[in-house]
């Protein structure tokens, strides 16, 4: 093994105390590689977990220190206990050790034994006189993965506009895409992007995966008229002047091929809920929001602060009045007291929201969905969002999540998004976490998590350093997942982990082992451990979410067709001459096509690549995941009208309209809801999938 890495790695004694706070001084981007971090990245990295490291002396005085707290404690902050199996912090104490628990419940008991899964308080006394008390983590040993194969939709919900919407796809689309799939196509689920609250701006940052809070979802995808008091809204005209404007909105994207404009929509929606909550709430609907601030408490407040803050102060919570930065101080309790008729307005939007939410839910399990809506969980937030100012105490200050460099990006990635604290997230016994996922399983069938392997580590990267000199940090990957099967396991919901790219040893034996699904993706399913040859279906991952594309890789129809080698020609994206990159393509999609005409999965292709042979290869590609044993087959809606562009373009910012494409045809001609739902092609793909 090769060791490379910075010119001034870590000393002996930096990497010991490094490695006791969970924080990497090397990494091994392949087997055969080991990379040092820089002193100055696990130095920056430690002091944003609260640990002196500036000064040889400091360091030798932190090791001590943290060696001592490790030696002396009888229990970590959070103790996990899988049902059924032992915990080795309960096996490690002191013989004689008393303990005593307080339940979920408020149940007093003095054994571990027959504890229901929650999160309990745990006490225990030593011999030897030493006390320690923990939160008492106890999660089902494993969720139980579908039982029977179905397949689904997937779709980024902006992009599916109806001859309803208001000029992106609302949660009223969702609802009629969800019934019809589910009572006319035999659908099991439909897969939606993140829904998360944005942050505003002007204009805002279209990407679902950066979002302004993870747990409040964003009242955008309102569907207005589906608001009960929107039938009796007073003002008809100002109602009537909006509804004339959405239209004119919706026919700039359907019919002159605009973009998606998210800031537009929002303003157009803004207006009508302004007018819409000037209608009293009848004594049923009242009593239901009451239900909602009760249940969300001090996080909605302080979701809906923000927001009316923001209205005020722009944005960035970091630019404004020092007062207003904290979200406990007394500066800020005085303004919430003064803005409260918009903190009121923001919480309401949140409830609107949530309500339409769970009755998408609802209306997929009456359409018959084994499965049902699955949402997707962002890998973290916006610096300058609702979440990074209420939680600050959960965050890293200075960090940036991001991903080391590899052979895909030799200068690495930087997200733009704060990291969790492992170590407050153990002390508070992942309250936050607990709560986020409580909120999503609440309407979800099934979550997927983006880059799950975040549960287990993340690439921190020091605020004004590249990506390169970045280092990993380790969560407790066992407490990550047990509050994961405990809240998944509680609301009867199936979990899909995005485990693409570089996957750390062991974690997808891990993920699986407590029945959480991955992902698979046709084109990267192959043999790398031997010929690198297309991987036989019969060796796919039984339990994983199946799929031909996603909204991050190329379309199924560009990819056959290459169309996605001369779209990143056209934007300067390549590093090698076109006719290079055109090869490659074009021996990758050629050996996949050997492989489905082997198996005689290919049926009526000619000799090119017109309509029927585009199409019998995209229906011979998903005859080839029906081929694999995989509980979840997944398929890319645009993939059913021979869309050719991504959703989104990694590696672009301004140079391509990410996250603002509508659905539309082989031609590039915008694609209604109604019009999918009379769509040849369509039906002739679905129908592969039904009958095998």
């Amino acid at each position: 093994m090769t060791a490379q890495g910075p010119a001034e790695p870590p000393s002996e004694e930096l990497t010991r105390l490094a490695e006791l706070h969970g924080v990497a001084a090397s990494y091994s981007p392949s087997p055969d590689r080991t990379v040092a971090a820089s002193a100055t990245a696990v130095t920056l990295t430690l002091a944003a977990l609260g640990v002196d490291a500036g000064t040889e002396a400091s360091v030798r005085a932190a090791l001590a220190a943290r060696e001592r707290e490790l030696a002396e404690r009888l229990l970590p902050p959070t103790v996990v206990l899988w049902s059924g199996a032992p915990s080795p912090a309960l096996d490690a104490l002191p013989p004689g050790t008393r303990l005593s628990v307080e339940t979920e419940e408020g149940e007093a008991r003095t054994s571990v034994e027959g504890l229901p899964p929650g999160v309990h308080r745990l006490s225990v006394a030593a011999p030897d006189g030493r006390t320690a008390a923990a939160h008492l983590l106890v999660a089902p040993s494993r969720l139980p993965t579908p039982t029977t194969r179905s397949y689904g939709l997937l779709v980024q919900l902006y992009s599916l506009l109806s001859r309803r919407s208001w000029g992106m796809g609302d949660l009223g689309d969702l609802a009629e895409l969800s019934d019809w799939a589910g009572r006319a196509l035999g659908a099991g689920f439909v897969q939606v992007n993140p829904l998360h609250a944005a942050v505003p701006g002007a204009p805002t940052d279209p990407s679902p995966y950066r979002p302004s809070s993870r747990r409040f979802p964003d009242p955008v995808h309102l569907r207005v008229e589906d608001v009960p008091e929107y039938a009796y809204v007073t003002e008809r005209e100002k109602l009537r002047t909006l509804l004339e404007r959405a239209d004119r909105l919706r026919a700039s994207v359907l019919e002159k091929d605009a973009l998606i404009d998210r800031d537009a929509v929002w303003e157009l929606k803004r207006e009508a809920l302004e007018l819409v909550r000037e209608v009293p709430l009848g004594p049923g609907r009242r009593a239901a929001y009451a239900d909602f601030l009760a249940r969300e408490g001090e996080a909605l407040e302080d979701h809906a602060t923000w927001y009316a803050l923001a209205e005020v102060h722009g944005p960035d919570w970091r630019s404004w009045p020092a007062g207003l930065r904290d979200p406990r101080s007394a500066e800020t309790a005085r303004a919430r007291g003064e803005l409260m008729d918009r903190v009121d307005f923001h919480c309401r939007l949140a409830w609107l929201t949530d309500s339409q939410l769970t009755a998408a839910q609802r209306t997929t399990r009456e359409a018959g969905m084994a499965v049902g809506v699955v949402h997707d969980l962002a890998v973290g937030v916006h610096p300058e969002g609702a979440d990074a100012w209420a939680q600050q105490e959960y965050f890293a200050a200075g960090m940036s999540v991001g991903a080391p460099p590899d052979a895909f990006n030799a200068r690495g990635q930087d997200w733009g998004l704060p990291p969790w604290r492992p170590d407050r997230l153990a002390e508070s016994g992942y309250e936050p976490y607990r709560r986020l996922l409580r909120a999503l399983f609440r309407y979800a069938g099934a979550l997927r998590i983006d880059h799950v392997m975040g549960l287990f580590r993340l690439w921190w990267v020091p605020q004004g350093h590249p990506p390169t000199e970045g280092t990993y940090v380790r969560y407790d990957a066992e407490a990550m997942l047990a509050v994961l099967v405990l809240e998944a396991s509680r609301a009867g919901s199936v979990v899909i982990g995005e485990d693409l790219g570089t996957v750390e040893p062991g974690v997808r034996e891990k993920l699986r082992e407590r029945g959480v699904l991955g992902t698979s993706v046709l084109w990267f399913e192959r043999d790398w451990e031997g010929d690198g040859r297309p991987l036989p279906p019969e060796d796919w991952r039984a339990d994983c979410l199946a799929t031909a594309t996603t909204h991050d890789l190329p379309s199924t129809a560009a990819r056959l067709t290459g169309e996605h080698v001369e779209l990143r020609d056209r934007l300067g994206l390549l590093t090698r001459p076109l006719a290079e990159e055109r090869a490659e393509a074009a021996a990758d999609t050629g050996e996949w096509l050997a492989v489905l005409t082997r198996l005689g999965l290919l049926h009526g292709t000619g000799g090119g690549h017109g309509a029927s042979e585009e199409e019998a290869e995209i229906q011979a590609v998903h005859r080839f995941l029906l081929r694999t044993p995989s509980r979840l087959l997944g398929v890319w809606l645009p993939d059913t009208v021979g869309d050719r562009r991504p959703q989104n373009l990694p590696g672009t910012w301004d140079q391509y309209p990410n996250w603002r494409l509508p659905i539309a045809d082989a031609q590039g001609r915008p694609v209604t809801l109604e019009e999918l739902a009379g769509s040849a092609r369509l039906h002739a793909l679905i129908d592969v999938l039904r009958t095998g």
